[in-house]
């Protein structure tokens, strides 16, 4: 211990003389004011350090998924879109260190699907659809039942083959052909239309080609293939996966795809737009979408972990059996894929008059 040399001692001694002087009431006054101003400083210390860590906390992306992350399908088991959601749902779970679910909503125009996933509030709730199931929506329906911009893109995963068929006994093999038999029969042949932006679509290369087609609707477009097959049916557009199996019976044939870019699986068979006719173009986009309040960060690492799951040879493999061309893609090009495709559906329903009629 240091010993204390005497101006040390001197200045203590001077310090108790001039303590003794002041009055009892004084001193503990002063120490009241001089506690009093130590705590606050310790108050603004630690409220200094709070809000640096939750600075710190706003600039990184929090931790997500912290429990089981749930993927609503628009489609029932087995369709196209929940053997992609399943394939993709396993290998995220990996990476994500947390199990993924699957929750069928089918039904009224992929309304029930979208309802269920705006209306559980919850981060981690995503749907899993192709943007075609709403994107037509405002051209449908007077009153939508959700807010359009509650759906937010988070990643595309991959594109429907979406194609052109007709019945073998047709006799014919290109569009050029079929615009040609229509304008020789206005209205006599019939058409098994795909309702949405297919149908819609579908309507703008009728009106630009100047031919008119006799529309036979059906409760369920997969219901259409034997009339197809039978041509009695001569016209149908919808996913290349419904018409396979009677396109290897021999029974129908596949005139072009409205997909912009050509697809592996039928790499013989040109684009609508290779064919002559960009009225009929249409991507059928599929991918995750995200309620608005994830996580800073969230949308950008799911886009990335499906872009990583999609590397995986096996995974296109598996897609391309059910009709899709996997088409992985980031949060901002996906988000521009699916509002270019709105605006193209708005401006195709305007130009033809088409009204809501729901």
């Amino acid at each position: 211990m240091a010993m204390l040399d005497l101006p040390d001692l001197d200045r203590l001694a001077l310090s108790g003389r001039i303590c003794s002087l002041v009055p009892i009431s004084t001193r503990e006054s002063l120490m009241s004011k001089l506690n009093a101003m130590i705590a606050g400083m310790v108050v603004a210390a630690f409220a200094t350090l709070a809000l640096s860590v939750i600075a710190q906390a706003q600039t990184e992306p929090q931790t997500w998924p912290q429990r089981t992350v749930k993927f609503i399908v628009g489609l029932g088991p087995g369709s196209a879109q929940d053997i992609a959601a399943r394939l993709f749902g396993d290998q995220l779970a990996k990476r994500w260190g947390q199990p993924v679910v699957i929750e069928n909503k089918p039904g009224a125009d992929g309304i029930i699907a979208i309802n269920a996933f705006v209306g559980a509030h919850d981060v981690h709730t995503l749907l899993f659809a192709a943007s075609g199931t709403f994107t037509a929506h405002p051209t449908q329906y007077a009153r939508l039942p959700y807010d359009p911009s509650d759906l937010v893109p988070l990643a595309r995963v991959s594109s429907t083959i979406i194609a052109v068929s007709v019945p073998t006994a047709l006799n014919i093999n290109t569009l050029d052909e079929l615009v040609a038999m229509a304008r020789k029969q206005p209205g006599k042949l019939n058409l098994a239309p795909t309702p949405g932006t297919t149908e819609i679509t579908f309507d703008h290369f009728l009106h630009t080609a100047n031919i008119t087609m006799t529309k036979i609707p059906y409760s369920d477009v997969t219901k259409a293939l034997a009339d197809l097959a039978e041509n009695r049916v001569q016209v149908m557009v919808s996913g290349i996966a419904i018409v396979k199996s009677q396109v290897d019976a021999g029974k129908v044939k596949l005139l072009a795809i409205t997909n912009r870019k050509r697809a592996a699986a039928v790499a013989d068979l040109p684009t609508a737009i290779e064919a002559g006719y960009p009225a009929l173009a249409l991507d059928g986009l599929i991918g995750l979408f995200g309620p608005k309040n994830l996580p800073p960060g969230t949308a950008e690492r799911i886009a990335a972990d499906v872009q990583a799951v999609a590397a995986d040879p096996a995974i296109g493999v598996r897609l391309a059996a059910t009709g899709q061309e996997l088409d992985p893609g980031g949060t901002a090009e996906f988000a521009a894929a699916v509002e270019a495709q709105r605006r193209s559906i708005a401006a195709t329903a305007k130009a033809l008059g088409i009204q809501p009629v729901r």
